[in-house]
């Protein structure tokens, strides 16, 4: 098992990583609902359940996996399924630009180990709890509490839904547990005026770009919030010395 540090605890011994499995926690139903309905999606469009338990396991990205399942049952070239994939999972791009400051002097084999159990509820909850991009003792525990609990949620509500496909019908809907559950935890980070204008900005990118192909409307939101996040960094500075000049 990794260690945060040369001579300390085994992560799953450390503080942090018992407070990250108990944050993620609490989102573990919505997970488990997406994870269900996933394994579910993956059965009923054919696949079986050899190659759906391979594809949960190796792939582990609820979004790609709905998203390249409709183009893997029409018979689509191998490459549309590829791309259709990448562009929903770019999201992953923000993400990471986002963790490296925290994790970006790690081995190679723990990035690798990283980026394979990166989710978007535990890029918010991480982000929650150290809100400083800097690296700190403790994050690294933190972040495969979250990630442990992340994916035993996931996979085994998957493996359920796949064993139980032919008995779960996927109009009940419960994939929206999961978007219900990234809501409220987001809605918890709007603390400021700057996040609350990003996530504005985010919300109306998303809609008014809801026509694109491949769900590409999530990369431009992003895009958007991000950009106006970074505007919004810049200009505060400038804000405080002009505020600071008029007291004077």
């Amino acid at each position: 098992m990794l260690e945060d540090s040369p001579g300390s605890l085994p992560l799953w011994r450390q503080p942090e990583f018992a407070r990250g499995f108990r944050d993620l926690g609490s989102a573990s139903l919505g997970i488990g609902a997406w994870g269900l309905v996933t394994g579910v999606a993956m059965v009923k469009s054919g696949l079986g359940v050899p190659l759906s338990l391979a594809m949960t396991f190796l792939v582990f990205a609820g979004s790609a996996q709905l998203a390249a399942l409709p183009l893997i049952v029409q018979g689509a070239p191998m490459w549309l399924v590829w791309a259709t994939a990448a562009c929903v999972n770019l999201r992953f791009v923000i993400f990471s630009a986002g963790w490296r400051p925290y994790f970006g002097h790690r081995p190679f084999w723990q990035k690798v180990a990283h980026a394979y159990l990166a989710g978007d509820l535990n890029y918010v909850m991480f982000l929650k709890r150290f809100p400083d991009p800097v690296p700190q003792d403790g994050q690294w525990a933190y972040y495969w509490g979250g990630a442990t609990v992340n994916w035993l949620g996931w996979q085994g509500f998957s493996v359920l839904g796949i064993v139980l496909a032919h008995h779960i019908p996927t109009e009940w809907g419960l994939g929206f547990a999961g978007t219900l559950a990234l809501l409220g935890l987001t809605g918890s980070l709007l603390v400021d005026r700057a996040t609350w204008v990003a996530a504005a900005v985010a919300a109306c990118a998303a809609v008014a770009a809801y026509a694109l192909p491949l769900k590409l409307n999530i990369v431009v939101a992003i895009a958007a919030a991000l950009a106006v996040g970074l505007v919004m960094d810049r200009l505060a500075p400038a804000g405080r010395l002009l505020a600071q000049r008029k007291e004077l």
